[in-house]
Protein backbone atom coordinates (compact mmCIF):
# COMPACT_ATOMS: atom_id res chain seq x y z
CA UNK A 1 0.00 0.00 0.00
CA UNK A 2 1.51 3.81 -0.77
CA UNK A 3 2.60 5.84 2.12
CA UNK A 4 1.10 8.92 0.49
CA UNK A 5 -2.27 10.90 0.32
CA UNK A 6 -2.27 12.07 -3.10
CA UNK A 7 -5.64 14.33 -4.57
CA UNK A 8 -6.03 16.98 -7.30
CA UNK A 9 -8.93 19.65 -7.96
CA UNK A 10 -9.68 22.36 -9.49
CA UNK A 11 -10.50 25.37 -7.57
CA UNK A 12 -12.36 28.17 -8.44
CA UNK A 13 -10.22 31.32 -7.88
CA UNK A 14 -7.45 32.54 -9.26
CA UNK A 15 -3.52 30.96 -7.93
CA UNK A 16 -3.01 34.08 -5.25
CA UNK A 17 -6.61 33.28 -3.79
CA UNK A 18 -6.14 29.63 -3.03
CA UNK A 19 -2.60 30.45 -2.03
CA UNK A 20 -3.91 33.27 0.55
CA UNK A 21 -6.58 30.13 1.92
CA UNK A 22 -3.53 28.13 2.47
CA UNK A 23 -1.27 30.79 4.66
CA UNK A 24 -3.42 33.68 5.78
CA UNK A 25 -4.85 32.49 9.63
CA UNK A 26 -8.19 33.81 9.28
CA UNK A 27 -8.59 31.91 6.08
CA UNK A 28 -7.39 28.74 7.41
CA UNK A 29 -9.72 29.11 10.52
CA UNK A 30 -13.02 29.12 8.02
CA UNK A 31 -11.28 25.43 6.44
CA UNK A 32 -8.70 23.99 7.87
CA UNK A 33 -10.26 20.82 9.12
CA UNK A 34 -13.00 17.90 8.44
CA UNK A 35 -14.61 18.91 10.96
CA UNK A 36 -16.75 22.16 10.55
CA UNK A 37 -18.12 20.96 14.79
CA UNK A 38 -14.48 21.68 16.22
CA UNK A 39 -13.18 25.01 16.94
CA UNK A 40 -10.34 25.84 14.81
CA UNK A 41 -7.12 28.15 15.50
CA UNK A 42 -4.36 28.33 13.56
CA UNK A 43 -0.89 30.51 14.45
CA UNK A 44 1.30 30.19 11.09
CA UNK A 45 4.19 32.39 10.48
CA UNK A 46 4.56 31.37 6.34
CA UNK A 47 7.96 31.79 5.40
CA UNK A 48 11.06 29.32 4.84
CA UNK A 49 11.99 28.23 8.49
CA UNK A 50 8.64 29.66 9.69
CA UNK A 51 6.56 27.65 11.81
CA UNK A 52 2.52 26.90 12.30
CA UNK A 53 0.42 25.43 14.84
CA UNK A 54 -3.38 24.51 14.25
CA UNK A 55 -5.75 23.51 17.33
CA UNK A 56 -8.40 21.49 15.68
CA UNK A 57 -10.68 21.30 19.13
CA UNK A 58 -8.71 19.29 20.83
CA UNK A 59 -6.31 17.69 17.97
CA UNK A 60 -2.80 19.82 17.86
CA UNK A 61 -0.78 19.73 14.58
CA UNK A 62 2.05 21.35 13.93
CA UNK A 63 4.75 22.16 12.00
CA UNK A 64 7.85 23.75 9.88
CA UNK A 65 7.90 25.79 6.85
CA UNK A 66 10.22 24.01 3.76
CA UNK A 67 9.48 25.82 0.57
CA UNK A 68 7.40 29.00 0.33
CA UNK A 69 6.43 30.20 -3.03
CA UNK A 70 3.35 32.88 -2.90
CA UNK A 71 0.85 31.88 -5.29
CA UNK A 72 2.77 28.47 -6.46
CA UNK A 73 3.73 26.62 -3.77
CA UNK A 74 4.00 25.55 -0.24
CA UNK A 75 6.11 22.04 1.65
CA UNK A 76 6.21 21.77 5.50
CA UNK A 77 6.11 19.23 7.40
CA UNK A 78 3.27 17.41 9.72
CA UNK A 79 3.32 16.40 13.26
CA UNK A 80 0.02 15.85 15.87
CA UNK A 81 1.11 16.26 19.22
CA UNK A 82 1.63 13.44 21.22
CA UNK A 83 2.82 11.41 18.07
CA UNK A 84 6.31 10.07 18.61
CA UNK A 85 6.62 9.00 14.80
CA UNK A 86 8.61 11.03 12.13
CA UNK A 87 6.59 14.00 10.60
CA UNK A 88 5.76 13.53 7.57
CA UNK A 89 5.64 15.75 4.58
CA UNK A 90 2.93 18.11 3.10
CA UNK A 91 3.21 19.62 -0.74
CA UNK A 92 0.65 21.99 -1.91
CA UNK A 93 1.45 22.99 -5.72
CA UNK A 94 -0.65 25.59 -7.80
CA UNK A 95 -0.72 26.01 -11.29
CA UNK A 96 -3.60 28.93 -13.23
CA UNK A 97 -6.11 26.23 -15.02
CA UNK A 98 -9.03 27.56 -17.26
CA UNK A 99 -11.48 27.33 -14.59
CA UNK A 100 -9.27 29.17 -11.75
CA UNK A 101 -6.56 26.78 -9.96
CA UNK A 102 -5.06 23.26 -10.05
CA UNK A 103 -4.22 21.83 -6.77
CA UNK A 104 -2.00 18.98 -6.58
CA UNK A 105 -1.68 17.94 -2.64
CA UNK A 106 0.61 15.30 -1.81
CA UNK A 107 1.35 14.45 1.99
CA UNK A 108 3.63 11.42 2.44
CA UNK A 109 5.95 9.58 4.70
CA UNK A 110 3.26 8.20 7.10
CA UNK A 111 4.21 5.14 9.31
CA UNK A 112 1.21 2.67 8.98
CA UNK A 113 -1.36 2.56 6.58
CA UNK A 114 -3.99 3.59 8.97
CA UNK A 115 -2.06 6.60 9.16
CA UNK A 116 -2.74 7.19 5.19
CA UNK A 117 -6.25 6.04 5.31
CA UNK A 118 -6.76 8.21 8.52
CA UNK A 119 -5.57 11.38 6.68
CA UNK A 120 -7.29 10.47 3.11
CA UNK A 121 -10.66 10.30 5.03
CA UNK A 122 -9.92 14.00 6.52
CA UNK A 123 -8.21 15.43 3.76
CA UNK A 124 -10.78 15.07 1.06
CA UNK A 125 -13.78 16.82 3.43
CA UNK A 126 -11.27 19.41 4.68
CA UNK A 127 -10.56 20.52 0.70
CA UNK A 128 -14.04 20.34 0.29
CA UNK A 129 -14.47 22.73 2.66
CA UNK A 130 -11.74 24.95 1.13
CA UNK A 131 -13.36 24.66 -2.33
CA UNK A 132 -16.70 26.02 -0.48
CA UNK A 133 -15.23 28.83 1.12
CA UNK A 134 -13.78 29.58 -2.60
CA UNK A 135 -17.07 29.61 -4.04
CA UNK A 136 -18.54 31.65 -1.18
CA UNK A 137 -18.49 35.29 -2.39
CA UNK A 138 -16.91 37.95 -0.26
CA UNK A 139 -16.73 41.70 -0.68
CA UNK A 140 -13.32 41.53 -2.53
CA UNK A 141 -14.00 38.82 -4.81
CA UNK A 142 -17.33 38.97 -7.38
Amino acid sequence: MSDEVRLELVLPADPQQVYDAWTQPALLEQWYCPNPALELKVQADVRDGGEYVVAMGPHVVRGTYHEVEPAHRLRFDWRWDGDTDTPTDVLVDLTPDPAGTRLHFLHNGFATPEDVENHRIAWQPTLDRLTALLHTPTPDRP
